[in-house]
């Protein structure tokens, strides 16, 4: 039996202490936002929020997070109205969306530890892996949840060799006009 506070509420589970957090949360909570990808720590999809700091759910057991505040993708907010959902939207940052609540996790944490980050913050921090290599436009979203629209640059400084310079060049363009 472990006790944990899921999203703000409160869940006796009957299940193996050593169990991975990650199938407590997606297998007996019902939460299935947060998701599988790698089973050793490495790619950052099952991301969570443990007393404020992301955490790699895949390879915690239960019982690390007994009596600590857990917080899934489902637990930031309940209408995708938390900032970097809000920023994630408006860069159009998911392709094929399978890391991406792993990458918001990992984005809020950031913010709330630094508000204003840096490119070489958002570097550091964002060690989250997107096969599909969004990660332009996940840190143009975390610039934007911060409040600093600061567009463009990679995450890993990877250039995206399918979009031409051109194609690159009229988007900063028409984010720029506006700000």
């Amino acid at each position: 039996m472990v006790e944990l506070n899921i999203n703000g509420r409160s869940h006796k589970l009957d299940v193996e202490p050593e169990t991975p957090l990650l199938w407590v949360l997606r297998d007996v909570v019902g939460l299935t936002g947060t998701k599988y990808g790698c089973g050793v720590a490495q790619c950052g999809s099952c991301s969570v929020h443990i007393n404020g700091e992301v955490m790699r759910s895949c390879v915690l057991p239960a019982s690390f997070a007994a009596g600590k505040r857990v917080v899934t993708i489902e637990g930031l907010s309940r209408d995708g109205s938390h900032p970097v959902q809000k920023a994630w939207a408006q860069h159009d940052v998911p392709q094929c969306g399978y890391c991406q609540s792993g990458q918001i996790m990992a984005a809020a944490a950031l913010l709330r530890k630094k508000p204003k980050p840096t490119d070489a913050d958002i570097e550091e921090a964002m060690t989250n892996i997107c096969r599909c290599g969004t990660y332009q436009r996940i840190r143009a979203a975390i610039h934007t949840a911060a409040g600093s629209r600061k567009d463009g640059g990679s995450v890993i400084h990877i250039v995206d060799a399918a979009v031409p310079s051109s194609a690159v060049a009229a988007a900063d363009h028409r984010d720029n006009a506006g700000a």
